[in-house]
């Protein structure tokens, strides 16, 4: 299964890279990128965060430097104080700092921010990572959303994508667009994204010379594409 695009960022976390500086306009070319491989910029790389060993009331599990606001939300759906949460304890602490997302947004969510552990919970570790990565995500939809009507449209989902290391094409764009009525709010905008970031890493396990190419076997095709197909309804 072969690609001619650029897609994605040289990155392997599910975390959006820095923004650039300021967006390009709907009418002409998109800027040169630094330092590009097939799927595009090379991100500075992140030291591992450190965490403490056991999770507790001071926070302990999270990495360095959490803040007590993501570290309360997180607490106070852990109700039983296993360190771990499931989906629905995810979608309500979400709803302390953004909003309550779709179930299905929460279970690409979940999937995409694994625990190595226990597939069906994630923990502080996960959960700071994947706070974090939103925040990113909120910022690029609010810089996009031109209007400030709450929702993008198609050239603006280009753009915001393409700010993110993403030069999808129109009929992928087309493809995304096409099951959302009158534009994107921001939980279908993460939605779209983590699809996207999510099949272009997966994509990129395949081609380890970073080339837009691979080969191959339908089992590989299928496992790499069904989960994103049939995890979330």
């Amino acid at each position: 299964m072969a690609t001619s695009r650029p897609y994605s960022s040289h990155s392997t976390a599910p975390s959006a890279p820095e923004l650039p500086p300021q967006s390009y306009d709907h009418h002409h070319q998109p800027p040169p990128q630094q330092h590009q491989s097939y799927y595009g910029q090379y991100p500075t790389p992140s030291p591992p965060p450190s965490s403490s060993s056991s999770y507790g009331p001071s926070g302990g599990g999270f990495p360095a430097g959490t803040s007590p606001d993501v570290i309360r939300a997180f607490q106070m759906v852990d109700r039983d104080r296993s360190g771990f949460i499931d989906e629905y304890e995810l979608q309500q602490a979400l709803s302390s700092g953004y909003q309550r997302f779709n179930l299905r947004t929460i279970r690409l969510l979940m999937f995409l921010f694994k625990n190595p552990y226990d597939s069906l919970r994630i923990g502080p570790m996960e959960f700071a990572a994947l706070w974090s990565c939103l925040g990113h995500w909120r910022a690029v939809f609010e810089r996009f959303d031109r209007d400030r009507s709450g929702k993008i449209d198609l050239m603006e989902l280009r753009d915001a994508l393409y700010s993110l290391g993403y030069a999808i094409p129109p009929s992928v764009l087309q493809l995304l667009i096409s099951k959302y009525d009158n534009g994107l709010n921001f939980d279908s905008f993460v939605e779209c994204g983590m699809i996207v970031k999510g099949l272009t890493e997966k994509f990129k396990e395949k081609d380890p010379g970073y080339t837009g190419s691979a080969t191959l076997s339908y089992d590989s095709f299928m496992s790499l594409v069904i989960p994103f197909l049939v995890s979330y309804d």
